[in-house]
């Protein structure tokens, strides 16, 4: 027998991230026009970019929000941040707790600028304390512009899905020639090394990608050999 029964109403969105994806389907209740929607959109784009002009050379680093510190990736990454830092470079993360907030802290540390792009979730994500220039972001297509546009290099810890995402777009923006080469680092062969034998046999040895898409990326472990691969090629005197 048929189900006559109503449908259920549209619930509000839990962010505008959703109400701005889901604006076409009948499960999330649209709450703003195209017309808002475009304007919030270039609203954030504009402040994304009168906060972050003339920054200055900087590397982003990614990696999962929630290493606590004290545990030996957190220390770590703190570590490379502070030899980031102590080359001339800035540090850019995603704002957030873990590995973001060890890299804002390493930065601070040794007085490098530390930037923190956080971004609006439905369970919030707050801004780590080791920031000198913050903002909070809505949508994640921002917040990746702004990753690739003000960073010279990028920096990956091991992370869950938003790592990986994060990593393969920069990728993707490298290897399709949308942004110069940035050096990209993959830090802690233990953890990288798997995917990246997939990638190799699955990607580079069946002809999905070439063998110099698949030189983009270095896995490697030292903080200095880190900032070597990172920083090689840019002259902070320059900036």
């Amino acid at each position: 027998m048929a189900d006559h029964s109503p449908a259920p109403p549209p619930r509000r969105p839990a962010t505008l991230d959703e109400e701005l994806i889901e604006a076409e389907t009948p499960a999330v209740a649209a709450t703003q026009s195209e017309a808002e929607r475009l304007a919030r959109i270039d609203r954030e784009l504009r402040t994304g970019f009168e906060l972050l002009h003339g920054l200055g050379p900087a590397v982003c680093v990614w990696g999962s929000a929630r290493t606590p510190p004290g545990h030996p990736e957190y220390e770590h990454a703190r570590r490379v941040a502070r030899a980031i830092g102590e080359a001339g470079f800035g540090v850019i993360t995603g704002g957030g707790p873990g590995i973001m907030e060890a890299a804002n802290r390493g930065a601070q540390e040794v007085g490098a600028v530390s930037v923190g792009l956080n971004i609006e979730l439905p369970h919030e994500q707050s801004p780590n304390p080791y920031q000198d220039v913050g903002i909070t972001l809505r949508y994640f297509f921002v917040r990746k512009l702004l990753f690739a546009r003000y960073s010279n290099a990028l920096v990956a810890f091991p992370g869950g899905f938003g790592t990986l995402d994060e990593l393969f777009e920069i990728l993707t923006l490298i290897q399709t020639r949308k942004t110069l080469h940035h050096p990209v680092v993959l830090v802690g062969t233990e953890y990288w090394s798997g995917l990246w034998e997939w990638v190799r046999s699955e990607l580079l040895g069946e002809g999905r990608i070439s063998p110099a898409e698949f030189e983009i990326a270095s896995l490697c472990d030292e903080a200095q050999e880190v900032v070597r691969i990172a920083c090689a090629g840019t002259d902070p005197a320059s900036y």
